[in-house]
């Protein structure tokens, strides 16, 4: 049985997680096309981050970012060897529920074309391509996509 529950990036598990998720963009990205937050950085109160876990193994994560009326999607992250199991859609709804709950009527996220995976994802998850937005500069590598709730 998979769980989805909010937990602390800064314990051993999320700081797993996160660093896992780094160095998975390192192996598609060079540095300075990497626009992600460190565990600390995810460790405040505007943050949601939400760790699966099967037989109590973490296998999962996304943050939440609560922007006021959107929530922005931080560091969407499945192990390779936790892939094929449906994680990464089970996490998106899990944050959509919570933006829903919390009143925001959107989401939104910044990713790369070279995630094609990725975006196959966010796409047939009803995510379409928009315009940059917060405090992002417009980058050749970022790709923004937002869902209307």
């Amino acid at each position: 049985m998979i769980s989805i529950t909010a937990e602390s990036p800064t314990s051993p598990d999320g700081r797993i997680l996160v660093d896992g998720s780094q160095i998975a963009l390192l192996e598609v990205f060079p540095p300075e096309e990497i626009f992600t937050f460190s565990a600390e950085e995810l460790a405040t109160p505007d943050v949601t981050f939400l760790v699966a876990r099967e037989a109590g193994q973490a296998i999962g994560c996304v943050a939440m970012v609560d922007c006021g009326d959107y929530a922005e999607v931080k560091r969407l992250y499945v192990p390779k060897e936790g892939r094929g199991k449906g994680l990464a859609k089970a996490m998106m709804a899990t944050v959509e529920a919570r933006a829903r709950e919390s009143g925001m009527t959107t989401i939104r996220l910044e990713t790369g074309e070279a995630l094609v995976s990725a975006v196959a994802l966010y796409e047939a998850l009803g995510f379409r391509r928009c315009g940059r937005f917060g405090d992002y500069a417009d980058h050749p590598a970022s790709l923004f996509m937002e869902k209307v709730l």
